[in-house]
């Protein structure tokens, strides 16, 4: 078994074990070295962020001091969410390693599939209105930012 995949099998155990959470782990790895670890923690802390793969690339941004993981590599018992994979995206994570596969997920109860239909805007059962407010206000914000001349991209 794969050392790294290992780790984040260990960690989903500790948190499923604790009720922390359901049974999902994570570790970032950067040259060899694991930089990132985290295990779901949704249910302890009330928080529906705190994913294994959130709180692990937190901890490895942390780590490397820098919002930029491009060399690192991601291993997660489970293929990411939605949410997870936007932010292993944003991190610049190139490589993502995953135990079990969307159906797998979804058949213990984890089921993505109305999030990611809710995305490609294809029907689902998630409700949400979005609706677009204070348009003027918004883009005067956006030109301020285009004329910022000390900003960081990201």
């Amino acid at each position: 078994m794969n050392k790294y995949m290992n780790e984040a099998i260990h960690l989903a155990q500790i948190g499923m074990r604790k009720n922390a959470g359901g049974p999902f782990g994570a570790v970032v790895v950067h040259k060899n070295k694991i930089i990132g670890k985290g295990y779901n923690q949704v249910i302890a802390t009330n928080d529906p962020l705190k994913h294994a793969e959130m709180i692990a690339i937190s901890k490895a941004s942390k780590y490397l001091k820098k919002f930029d993981l491009s060399g690192c590599e991601l291993y997660t018992t489970a293929k990411p969410c939605p949410m997870c994979l936007g932010a292993a995206a944003w991190a610049r994570i190139k490589k993502i390693y995953y135990g079990n596969d969307y159906k797998a997920t979804s058949e213990i109860g984890f089921d993505d599939k109305p999030i990611w239909q809710f995305i490609v805007k294809k029907p689902s059962s998630i409700k949400i209105k979005m609706l677009q407010i204070d348009k003027q206000m918004s883009y005067k914000l956006y030109d301020e930012w285009k004329k910022k001349n000390d900003k960081t991209m990201y």
